[in-house]
């Protein structure tokens, strides 16, 4: 594989790791939010633009030929997204939605209770799973469970009945990037005691997305924008979870007939079964534009994944050297959540800032496992992507030296 040298190139073990797709970011400017959002690469931001300036039309719905390319470009992202899971056709299907608190929030609505015994999540989860398990369970009156998560992101299946349980678990964690080690043996067996699991997948897409690999669970949810593309929300969802939902949000894009009184679903049909999930107008260039991030980072060079796990490893080394640095994380990873003595985080974060590194400070959206199970003072994140260079890890040690 042939490298060039470009403006924003750096060297990692003898080869020129390209950086030409995030030529916008500024000398010294130190992006480290990635678990919020990933920065977007060119590729993704001309796909976006070309939406609009070639072919800006609804999808679905026209016949003209700005609608057959629109048409023609979801109906990619759709297969990328399940190639890019190692998911089969013939069983998932795609839709999409807002973002990952969105669609797990659509799906528990629509579950029909009367199929259930119970609804799980952990401790460790993002607001997302764990406020809505909490509404489900205030919805429907059925029992909610917290169940407990080891430092490696495993969950001691042994200790729980999952009969008839609806399971809503992270597979990779805002907060230090721990993953769901047994995700398949939770999957196995939960099914088994005839519920169901759906995985927020949310950290995991970007950068961990090897742990949902053979695996199929009843729905993954994510967030597209931080896997490198636009603000937009997916639902992979198994056909037969159909048989527990009962549709209660409705809207255009979902029929394929009305009366006075009744009406037809289009996912009754396989070929429509993703408008289960798509009320209304969707957000068709994002869609295109995730995509376009797809496609992307499956080609993303070696020498740059290389790059990327020495450039999280050197900052966690640095910061586990330091006895006043006091690190969640138990082994590296692109996550990275910390306290320093003495130091008020929301503080360091903006003294952070003025040297142009951006970063997350807070609980970022883990209140319960943060503050009241763990007992910590807010915290600073720095999660990391493709788009670092080692300048800014550098850039990053430095100023952290003059601060503890």
């Amino acid at each position: 594989m042939r490298f060039r040298l470009l403006k924003l190139g750096s060297i990692f073990c003898g080869k020129i790791v390209i950086m030409k797709d995030f030529d916008y970011l500024g000398e010294g400017e130190v992006y480290l939010d990635t678990a919020c959002q990933s920065l977007r690469p060119r590729p993704v931001i001309d796909a976006i633009n070309k939406y609009y300036e070639e072919h800006n039309s609804c999808g679905e719905r026209v016949k003209y030929k700005w609608g057959v390319v629109t048409d023609e470009k979801v109906e990619e992202t759709r297969e990328l997204v399940l190639k890019y899971l190692g998911l089969r056709a013939k069983k998932y299907t795609v839709s999409f939605t807002l973002n990952t608190t969105y669609g797990i929030n659509l799906i528990l609505s629509q579950i029909n209770p009367e199929h259930f015994s119970k609804i799980m999540t952990s401790e460790i989860e993002h607001n997302s799973p764990f406020l809505a398990s909490m509404a489900f369970s205030q919805r429907t009156g059925l029992p909610r469970e917290v169940m407990k998560r080891h430092d490696d992101g495993s969950i001691n299946i042994d200790q729980y009945d999952f009969t008839k349980a609806v399971v809503v678990v992270n597979c990779a964690s805002n907060i230090d990037g721990r993953r769901l080690l047994n995700i398949k043996e939770l999957i196995k067996k939960v099914h088994k005691s005839d519920g169901i699991v759906i995985i927020d997948a949310a950290q995991a897409m970007a950068h961990s997305v090897d742990i949902l690999h053979g695996v199929e669970p009843d729905a993954i949810c994510f967030s597209a924008h931080k896997l490198y593309a636009p603000s937009l929300g997916v639902i992979v969802w198994r056909d037969d979870l159909d048989k527990h939902l009962r549709p209660l949000f409705l809207g255009g894009g979902m029929v394929d007939d009305v009366s006075e009184t009744s009406y037809a679903l289009s996912s009754e049909n396989k070929e429509h079964r993703y408008t289960r999930f798509e009320s209304g107008l969707q957000a068709w260039g994002e869609i295109i534009g995730l995509g376009a991030a797809l496609k992307w980072i499956m080609k993303v060079p070696k020498a740059n994944w290389s790059a990327f796990r020495q450039n999280y490893e050197d900052l966690y080394d640095f910061l586990a050297d330091s006895d006043k640095v006091h690190l969640l994380n138990t082994e590296p990873n692109y996550t990275i959540s910390f306290y320093v003595d003495g130091l008020d985080s929301h503080l360091l974060g903006a003294a952070l800032s003025r040297e142009n590194i951006m970063s997350r400070t807070g609980y970022f959206c883990v209140h319960y496992y943060l503050d009241h199970v763990l007992g910590l003072p807010p915290l600073v994140r720095f999660s990391l992507g493709l788009h670092n260079r080692s300048s800014d890890i550098e850039k990053v040690k430095r100023v952290m030296r003059k601060v503890i």
